[in-house]
């Protein structure tokens, strides 16, 4: 099965005054819904605020899988720890580039099966400055 990387939510993104990182309200294949972003499929969260993941903009493929260039952003807007999500079925991989560029940077990092990510980062969300990629399907 083929999955479509492609988020639905508002492509703006929104932005958090409080910088405090978005929380995930709901979680289920295929939708996700994050505070102060609406409704979409697969999310980029980090303190501040976020917007959908479009993986066509860094070229993200199941395999390899996550790449440095998907966390720039997190790292960018503050983020000291970060979340990454292998979706429902754990088939996304995380590239291990990724992982060498967060260690690099000194970045506390959890990869996880994607309701497990959201309650990682959900919990981390109320006193840390983190961000998250989240993948709802496959």
């Amino acid at each position: 099965m083929a999955c479509d990387p492609t988020g639905t939510a508002d492509p703006g993104g929104g932005v958090d005054t409080e910088r405090r990182s978005p929380r995930i309200l709901d979680l289920s294949w295929g939708r996700m819904e994050v505070a102060g972003l609406g409704v979409g499929k697969d999310f980029r969260l980090h303190p501040g605020g976020g917007r959908p993941w479009d993986w066509t903009e860094t070229g993200t493929r199941h395999q390899p899988g996550i790449q440095p260039a998907d966390v720039e952003e997190l790292l960018a807007h503050g983020a000291t720890t970060v979340v990454l999500s292998q979706g429902m079925d754990r088939r996304l991989e995380v590239h291990p580039d990724t992982l060498a560029l967060l260690a690099e940077r000194g970045v506390e990092v959890h990869v996880a099966e994607t309701r497990q990510a959201a309650a990682i980062y959900n919990e981390l969300a109320d006193h840390t400055p983190v961000g998250g990629l989240f993948h709802s399907t496959c």
